[in-house]
């Protein structure tokens, strides 16, 4: 049967080779592959009559909770299949031969999913018949499913379950008693609040192709389903919304008193919070980033709330869900004294690889005074010359050659596709839209050298990637090489002159690059440009030599550059972009002159 792309297609291997990899990555761990249980080594347990926190749940949900093995958190943790509870023979073995003798107690935190509270339930009243001090935290944070409809099965249990095993287990380390370990826990599990969003349901590994495909259909086109679960299940809504509008909903949801549906926890303006965003496994860092961002912003506008700390990252997933969730804590009273406040238990050290948060209190207490960002635009670092060119000539001969590249935007992007990483069209657009905006808000100076050092500047600024840096560094070059013909009287910039400086130019850009024409590069466009400029004085017949340069990149195979890696056979349909964007900047320039 064909299966969904996975590096697994059996669900079996996929979780022990999970677990093993999670012994592999701390050393201080061992794994009993029979009942899947990743337990703390007894030489790694500093003080064994501790008591022992252990969590589970079924996999998929990685780091939680295998990663959260170790000094200052788990002691143990019993794993299921994907999406499944484990059984309570898995739970019994965990309780009876995988916790260090000595301890004074256990600490069983569970998430709020019928399986596991009564597999783990039924392992537990094991352990009292057999005398042992077990203590269950039931971890219910979910806000998507209202009171209404939840009704006597309560909240589902989502990312806060990553902040009650912390509190227990630093407060486990400390050497609390069991009743306050769980006390603290159960408190925590008042003061949470939770709800997630995807843009998509999860693949699992060993489903068939017609099912994963299902299952991605289910949503739609375009849809976010707000209040989806971390095992696939239905959310309370679908919609179509912004960053913006979706934080808006959830926050609402979590946060809103009048909504007594949900207003499971009073939360108000002022309040000492914590915000964890949890990503489910398939959002991108760098669009969770951005989703923390609004988030924080909403939080202190909308509610008044500033979190007295801010954790980001996976640490309950769903395999690859493009989805994330936000939980807010809010900060209770323990009673427990110094050191054993919720924030200082969050705070603790954590030898756990799924604990991946890295700046400590210190870091968070400490008042850093504000900066001011000022625009650094060092414009006393440019020393005028007395080359001199006509402002309104070059105003409109740089709008013109930008307008043609600007307009021809879509053919290099659909070239660059073909042949590249599709950029190169916006690239170019980016740092020509740039231009024009400093043409259309600025005086043009008539020193022809700080003209080009704002122009570089601006470049530098907007451009990135490898044709932005090879852009910034020609015009850089350019810049200094035309001060080299400096004079001592006015003196205009002659085409014989521009000619110079751009071929002293082209060559320092060899030393950065080894392109050359025949390469199939930018390069193919520029000399010609620059030697029949030289040659001929005039700026019609460089542009229509670049022109040409361009065009013959078509059919040849690229030396440098991404198309080396692409490979197939597009580079003989299509020119090079990069060469192609700037033949047409040239041919505009030439024919404003």
């Amino acid at each position: 049967m064909a299966v969904a792309k996975h590096y697994f297609d059996d669900p079996t291997d996929a979780v022990l080779s999970g677990l093993r990899g999670v012994t592999l990555t701390n050393p201080s761990l061992l794994l009993d592959e029979k009942n899947k249980i990743v337990y703390r080594h007894p030489l790694s347990i500093a003080s064994p009559q501790n008591v022992s926190v252990i969590c589970g749940g079924g996999s998929g949900h990685e780091p939680g909770f295998s990663a959260f093995v170790g000094q200052g958190a788990l002691t143990a943790c019993v794993c299921g299949t994907i999406f499944a509870s484990p059984s309570a023979q898995q739970v019994r073995a965990c309780l009876s031969h995988r916790l260090p003798a000595e301890t004074q107690g256990i600490v069983v935190v569970v998430t709020n999913y019928t399986g596991d509270v009564l597999n783990f339930g039924m392992g537990i009243e094991k352990a009292r018949a057999m005398g042992k001090k077990v203590e269950m935290v039931v971890v219910g944070d979910d806000v998507g499913v209202g009171r209404a409809k939840g009704g006597k099965v309560g909240r589902r249990g989502l990312s806060g379950t990553a902040l009650v095993v912390k509190l227990c287990g630093a407060l486990a380390e400390a050497g609390a008693s069991v009743e306050d370990c769980a006390k603290v826990g159960r408190l925590a599990v008042d003061n949470l609040v939770s709800v997630g969003a995807s843009l998509s349901r999860v693949h699992v590994p060993g489903r068939s192709l017609q099912e994963a495909k299902e299952e991605e259909e289910r949503l739609g086109p375009g849809l976010v389903e707000i209040g989806m679960g971390i095992h696939n299940e239905p959310g309370c809504e679908k919609v179509k919304t912004d960053l913006p509008g979706l934080v808006r909903t959830m926050l609402t949801q979590m946060l809103d008193q009048n909504d007594k549906d949900r207003a499971y926890v009073k939360i108000g303006k002022g309040d000492d919070i914590i915000l964890l965003v949890n990503n489910f496994g398939g959002t991108s860092n760098l669009e969770l980033s951005g989703v923390v961002t609004e988030i924080f912003r909403q939080l202190g506008r909308d509610y008044g709330l500033k979190p007295k700390r801010v954790i980001s990252g996976t640490f309950f997933g769903s395999l690859n869900g493009p989805g994330f969730i936000i939980s807010v804590l809010r900060l209770a009273d323990t009673e427990l004294g110094a050191g054993k406040s919720m924030l200082e238990l969050l705070d603790a050290s954590a030898e756990a690889t799924g604990w991946t948060v890295g700046v400590k209190s210190e870091t968070w207490e400490k008042e850093y005074a504000g900066l001011n960002a000022t625009d650094e635009e060092d414009k006393g670092d440019t020393r005028s010359t007395n080359l001199k060119v006509d402002p309104k000539q070059l105003r409109s001969s740089l709008r013109s050659g930008l307008e043609k590249l600007i307009a021809s935007e879509a053919e290099v992007t659909r070239y660059d596709t073909i042949v590249g990483d599709g950029d190169c069209g916006v690239g170019l657009k980016r740092g020509a839209d740039g231009i024009i905006q400093y043409l259309e808000n600025n005086d043009i100076p008539s020193d022809a050298l700080t003209s080009l050092t704002r122009i570089a500047g601006i470049v530098e600024a907007t451009m990135d990637g490898t044709s932005g840096a090879l852009y910034a560094i020609f015009l850089n070059s350019l810049a200094a090489n035309v001060r080299k013909q400096d004079s001592s009287n006015p003196t205009d910039l002659t085409p014989s002159m521009w000619a110079q400086a751009l071929d002293d130019s082209m060559r320092a850009l060899g030393v950065y690059t080894p392109a050359q024409p025949g390469d199939r590069t930018l390069m193919d466009a520029l000399v010609p440009f620059v030697e029949t400029l030289k040659a001929t004085g005039s700026t019609k017949q460089a542009a229509e030599a670049a022109k040409i340069g361009a065009e013959n990149t078509k059919g040849m195979k690229a030396s440098l550059g991404r198309s080396v890696y692409v490979g197939g056979e597009g580079h003989k349909e299509v020119p090079d972009p990069g060469a192609f964007g700037l033949s047409q900047f040239l041919t505009g320039l030439a024919e404003a002159l």
